[in-house]
């Protein structure tokens, strides 16, 4: 029988539902303060779904996006905690960034961007070349 997707998971549903290994989860704990399961008698840690959530977003960020532990940190202190679960959860992502103004998204390269790219691929060309010459030697 399932749970309700309102119901509390333990550490060992939560690990799975998340994709880490447990000890990574308490690992997390000592990490971010925002991470914080209701404990019950003898050390058992139940996670809300909330709590699910958010060790979602910590995963993908950490694991997915390649921020590091502080970084992490940093965003929650920034953005909140809300920004981060966001990370965990797609429909939630869209809902926080609603209110967000975007520029419209304009096909190729904006000209500066343009002409710096061209830059680069010429010293890159020129590299190959020089290699290339090196090489035939």
């Amino acid at each position: 029988m399932a749970k309700s997707p309102n119901a509390f998971r333990t550490i060992s549903e939560a690990a799975d539902e998340v994709g880490a290994p447990q000890h990574v989860l308490r690992f997390w704990e000592t990490k971010f303060d925002f991470i914080a399961p209701v404990k019950r008698a003898g050390g058992r840690r139940f996670y809300r779904p909330e709590d699910v959530t958010v060790l979602k977003g910590v995963r993908r960020l950490l694991h997915d996006e390649g921020l590091t532990i502080r970084g992490v940190q940093r965003l929650h202190k920034e953005q909140g905690l809300a920004r981060l679960a966001a990370y965990g959860d797609p429909t939630t992502l869209l809902e926080i960034d609603a209110d967000v103004e975007r520029e419209p998204v304009v096909s190729g390269a904006a000209p500066f961007e343009a002409a710096r790219l061209g830059a680069i691929l010429a010293d890159l060309e020129s590299a190959k070349a020089r290699l290339e010459a090196v090489l035939r030697r």
